[in-house]
């Protein structure tokens, strides 16, 4: 099918702007666009997601293969008209210094063509050198066009037009010029989210008409539609058959907490869970449910409502000490946490970890970890095959640090790579819950959503760790 990959000569360009009004603009047009995201991130495919009316995959060479990748990919874009792929960083940017995880590794995996999105603040015949860089680094990568961003006039657009034309032969697709109502905010863990953007329907349709109004979207099609497909032939998936629905799984989905990957929910839902949303800001308890999923997001910025609403925080903290299996991810540990302090602030939490989060100017733990089973987790990973594959791949992203543990907390996981919540562990294990600032991915190396799903499962029958609580 059609698609194409967003990318940037570095990061903070202004591709995840552009994309997001790309899928706005096309799917105005009555096209079903699917976007995708390129690593580890949730706030810039909560925009994509919005943007395009449909869940942003995520693509990840540190969680997944590069078949389960394709699999991923041929999967989503079958159903769609037009497929796009946003970047993170620079087109060739990455870990590993042959670019193997690149951008650029994923376009060719891919078969995208790209399109290449340039800030131009403070540039003109410069652009030049700079584009045949990139289109002389790896010929393998077939960059299709440019889009000129943050462009300072007709008179500047002109002037970057005739040197890409003179010396180059890259297709300019559009332009867009600086607007800060274009711009999407940002802030410590980079843009706002769209679950907390009070006018993210407004800046999306901004974008929308922006990006209609500068860009040529038909050719943008026709890249697309350009597209040779992935170099991996189709890698058969077993689908799981979805159980039928016989536990309930309350999902915290508000302003605070919004960080979760759809794959991710879908795979609860096919292990046999209902998924069923709450909202710890406005609801004064928690709905009737077996099992508690509180992911990641900003309780920092909420933590006022959060503190005021305890209704709800003293539902999850009983629900949570009579034996409710609980997993919590990030902003979800920093919730259930006694406290959170955030610029001189203080605000009392649930109150069932004995721990404080304390959020510094700097990030704590950033970037890829690798985890391995201590023996403790309530619904451990099984068993590798082989020595080397005792380590399996997270993420983590946080200001937080976690102050004022006990010194016998049980951990359900050593970090290999990574800082975790003290350097050396990560998955703070009480009874049914585990909570810990690794970011878990269900992919074909951790299953965690059916291990949890049973968990639960095994719970409500009387079977597990809930038992012995009561």
């Amino acid at each position: 099918m059609a698609h194409l990959l967003i990318a940037a000569t570095h990061k903070s360009s202004g591709k995840t702007t552009v994309t997001t009004g790309l899928a706005a603009a096309l799917a105005r047009r009555g096209m079903t666009v699917q976007p995708f995201k390129k690593g580890p991130d949730y706030i810039d495919p909560m925009w994509l997601g919005r943007a395009a009316g449909n869940p942003c995959i995520n693509l990840d060479f540190h969680c997944m293969q590069e078949a389960e990748i394709v699999a991923a990919f041929r999967r989503r874009d079958a159903a769609a008209d037009i497929s796009i792929v946003e970047t993170n960083k620079g087109l060739f940017d990455g870990v590993d210094v042959e670019g193997r995880d690149s951008n650029a590794a994923l376009a060719a995996l891919l078969g995208a063509p790209v399109v290449l999105v340039i800030d131009t603040l403070g540039m003109t015949r410069g652009i030049a050198p700079l584009v045949l860089g990139y289109l002389n680094f790896d010929p393998a990568i077939r960059i299709a066009g440019a889009i000129l961003n943050k462009v300072g006039g007709p008179r500047h657009e002109g002037k970057l037009r005739a040197a890409l034309e003179f010396y180059t032969d890259l297709p300019v697709l559009g332009a867009l010029g600086r607007d800060r109502a274009l711009e999407i905010p940002e802030r410590h863990l980079g843009l706002v989210p769209a679950n907390e953007a009070g006018e993210a329907n407004q800046t999306i349709n901004r974008l929308a008409e922006a990006v209609a109004g500068g860009v040529d979207l038909d050719h943008i099609v026709a890249i697309a539609k350009s597209a040779e497909g992935p170099r991996l032939a189709a890698v058969p998936v077993p689908v799981a058959t979805p159980k039928i629905k016989d536990i309930r799984i309350g999902v915290a989905r508000d302003a605070a907490f919004g960080f979760y990957y759809p794959d991710d929910l879908e795979a609860l839902q096919t292990a046999g869970a209902e998924i069923v949303p709450f909202d710890c800001l406005n609801d004064k308890n928690l709905p009737d449910v077996d099992g508690l999923f509180i992911g990641g997001g900003f309780p920092e910025t909420q933590m006022a409502a959060l503190e005021a609403n305890r209704g709800m925080l003293d539902s999850i903290r009983a629900a949570i000490r009579g034996g409710l299996p609980t997993y919590a991810e990030c902003g979800g540990l920093m919730y259930l946490s006694r406290s959170l302090t955030w610029r001189g602030e203080t605000r009392q939490m649930a109150g069932v970890i004995p721990g404080d989060a304390v959020m510094h100017a700097r990030p704590q733990g950033r970037g890829y970890v690798v985890l391995e089973e201590t023996g403790a987790s309530p619904w451990p990973r099984p068993k590798p095959q082989t020595p080397v594959s005792a380590g399996y791949p997270a993420h983590e992203f946080h200001y937080a640090s976690l102050e004022n543990l006990p010194r016998d907390v049980t951990y359900a996981w050593r970090v290999l790579r990574g800082h975790g919540i003290d350097g050396q562990q990560d998955g703070i294990v009480q009874g049914n819950l585990l909570a810990g600032f690794s970011h878990l991915r269900d992919v074909e190396g951790d299953r965690w959503a059916a291990r949890f799903a049973r968990f639960v499962r095994e719970c409500r029958k009387g079977k597990g760790r809930f038992a012995q609580a009561r």
